[in-house]
């Protein structure tokens, strides 16, 4: 059995968009999950919707409250919590269908203790993604404390929602939300955490779609005298946090970025102008793909849904590792050509013109991902050590693109297709070679 997934979303007066939200859990791709909703005091419809999700779905469970708050909320579902990972989610937000299988992949994959992911940040029609890390590699305490202190007051790392968490490292140390504030009680929660885990790594996949609908903190009644006091005393916790993170000498080294913390802002990654890059409009993150040849019969159909699974599995290569499609399609071609070929050859296997291959070899070579090695009028490409990661990634692309086309078979059925699999590609190249032989 997969690992549990407690998924929390505390609600208030999310009627609106509350659907569109459960419809985007109910609909991962990871299925092994309870989702919690927790109604806190709503006045509107949210309960009803609720309760009739948990009437469809056995996964769905729904706790009724009066009114006192989000930090409560998500008290009450840690609580009852009984996954191995936590996730969260805000209510009028939503996830994408491949969001919890690759934060539990990654968890599992690298064995870490949190993991922090790219996220959406929408704007009406349009959306641009936001992240802060880079590295494609598992992060100590000391290193991630090192990314969040440029930037202390991110969203990225202030909130909870493009994380997952383990619930075992929050029930042995008992961590829970501060129900007394309401600013940055879940940046004070990440922090905790944050003490008492050892291994962080950065999803660099935005899967997670922000809408920005909360009010201020104006409209919360929050004055300014308030709103002072309450920063001084997350600063106190902040500061308190680096001091236990480092050394006393190391500590005095970053004294003055942590004392920056008191003048940053809030920045949850503003959609910018239009007109600068980065900027799509919503839906245009989302692969393509020819709808009415989805489902029809006939071999050309076949080969074209088994063709769009694949490339949708290794978008999620080109994502995490800054590459375009047809850079991360070349390198999966030559992590399995490695033998001498003419690039007449290497062009019919990459289905790409000769003139296509020669400029994208030119750029892997640029970025030294690959070395080019010639013997008569051929080449022998290889794959350099710097795309250690990127193989490690295009092996787990290939075990979702099994777990997708083989989902729901038995050990049994796995098998024998995988039998069959074998007798019809030797009949394929049995075929192949003798009608492609010059006699």
């Amino acid at each position: 059995m997969e690992p549990f997934v407690s998924i929390i979303i505390p609600i208030y007066n999310a009627e609106n968009y509350l659907n569109r939200c459960i419809d985007s859990v109910l609909n991962q791709e990871y299925e092994n999950f309870e989702l919690i909703l927790i109604n806190d005091g709503s006045t509107d419809q949210s309960g009803k919707i609720c309760f009739e999700y948990a009437k469809k779905d056995p996964r769905v469970f729904v706790i009724q409250k009066e009114n006192k708050g989000v930090s409560e909320s998500r008290n009450c579902g840690l609580d009852i919590a009984k996954g191995k990972y936590i996730q969260f989610l805000d209510s009028d937000d939503w996830i994408a269908p491949e969001a919890t299988r690759m934060l539990v992949r990654s968890m599992e994959v690298f064995g870490c203790d949190m993991v922090i992911s790219d996220f959406y940040r929408v704007s009406g029609e349009y959306m641009s993604q936001k992240g802060d890390i880079s590295e494609n590699k598992v992060l100590s305490k000391e290193e991630f404390s090192e990314h969040m202190i440029e930037n202390p007051a991110d969203f990225y790392y202030g909130v909870l929602w493009n994380k997952m968490y383990r619930r075992d490292i929050i029930e042995k140390n008992n961590i829970r939300m501060d129900e007394s504030l309401n600013w940055c009680e879940d940046f004070l929660f990440n922090l905790e955490y944050i003490r008492h885990a050892n291994s962080f790594y950065a999803l660099q996949i935005p899967i997670y779609y922000y809408m920005k609908r909360k009010g201020s903190l104006a409209s919360q009644g929050m004055n300014i005298i308030s709103t002072i006091r309450m920063k001084i005393n997350v600063f106190e916790y902040y500061n308190k946090f680096y001091q236990d993170v480092y050394d006393k000498e190391s500590y005095e080294t970053i004294r003055f970025q942590v004392y920056k913390f008191l003048l940053a802002a809030a920045k949850d990654g503003m959609v910018a102008p239009l007109f600068l890059p980065g900027v799509k409009k919503l839906g245009e993150e989302k692969k393509k793909f020819h709808m009415d040849a989805l489902g029809k019969e006939g071999i050309l159909m076949d080969q074209y849904c088994v063709r769009k699974l694949l490339e949708f599995q290794l978008d999620y290569v080109a994502a995490k590792n800054g590459l375009s499609e047809e850079e991360t399609y070349l390198l999966f071609c030559f992590m399995y050509s490695g033998k001498y070929a003419t690039i007449e050859e290497m062009a019919d296997f990459t289905r790409m013109t000769q003139r296509k291959l020669s400029l994208l070899l030119q750029k892997l070579e640029k970025k030294k991902l690959i070395q080019r090695e010639s013997h008569c009028k051929k080449w022998k490409i290889t794959l350099t050590p710097e795309t250690d990661s990127i193989q490690k990634d295009f092996q787990l692309a290939e075990e979702d693109f099994l777990t997708i086309q083989l989902g729901g078979f038995t050990e049994e059925e796995r098998r024998q297709y995988q039998i069959l699999t074998e007798k019809m590609k030797e009949h394929t190249i049995e075929y192949l070679i003798r009608a492609l032989s010059v006699i």
